[in-house]
């Protein structure tokens, strides 16, 4: 079985991504921070369906923690699946922080960075080992890196960074034929940052080409599609999946 972990798979995106992984017959791990029920109830719908899941707690931003953690998916690999590897790797856990550069701290800069740069960075270097050849890594970026929007600096400077990490995680993992793209989502109806406003979705809305804002499961289709086989050929690349935002 092709087994994935999926970084902040209790909620949102993450969990959307999980649920359809396991409809494509993979088996996830998922990692959680806070939200333990959460990702417990997502293991549980995967497992009604059934599917194999497991949840990890993880701390994305304490790289400290990697090597610990390496040590706890190994087992869960054995005790659940009586596997040893993954065949895919999912940077999805984060948060946002919405503030002008004149009133952002450099306590929050550095935090928005160990999530959203430093720990894909270091986490995918601790799990690598564990990565099969012709494995898949996706890294969830975000449409701000592309439009400049008042108030994400700090965090869209982080997902630009990401999007190049990923090229060069593309580059230098090719010799075992692991690929790595991003997916670079538009306006998502999640609790990321507290959620939309319905004047805010309503703005965003207009601005797609759609006419709507987009769901988690829109993004968890892409994701999976990325880990599964009929996307082999697909590397390097980050894809926004933001139905035609300010085009």
């Amino acid at each position: 079985m092709n087994i994935v972990l999926i970084t902040g798979g209790s909620r949102g995106i993450g969990a959307s991504a999980a649920l359809e992984c396991a409809r494509r017959s993979m088996g996830v791990i998922l990692t959680y921070q806070r939200q333990a029920e959460q990702a417990a109830e997502v293991v549980r719908q995967i497992a009604s369906a059934g599917g194999k899941a497991a949840a990890l707690p993880l701390d994305v931003g304490d790289s400290a923690s990697f090597a610990g953690f390496r040590g706890a998916v190994v087992r869960t690999l054995a005790e659940v699946w009586g596997a040893t590897q993954l065949a895919g790797l999912v940077n999805n856990a984060g948060y946002g922080g919405y503030q002008p550069i004149s009133e952002v701290s450099e306590a929050e800069f550095d935090g928005l960075m160990r999530v959203h740069l430093k720990g894909p960075f270091f986490l995918t270097q601790a799990l690598l080992p564990l990565l099969r050849a012709g494995a898949g890594i996706v890294n969830l970026t975000s449409a701000t890196t592309r439009v400049a929007t008042a108030g994400v600096a700090p965090y869209a400077a982080f997902k630009g960074g990401l999007e190049v990490l990923t090229r060069y995680m593309a580059k230098e993992f090719g010799e075992r034929g692991i690929r790595a793209n991003a997916v670079s989502p538009g306006a998502i109806r999640t609790e990321l940052g507290g959620g939309l406003s319905a004047e805010f979705e309503t703005l965003l809305a207009g601005q797609t080409a759609l006419g709507r804002v987009g769901e988690p499961e829109d993004v968890a289709r892409v994701i999976a599609g990325l880990l599964g086989g009929d996307s082999g050929w697909i590397n390097a690349q980050t894809i926004e999946v933001a139905g035609g935002y300010n085009i």
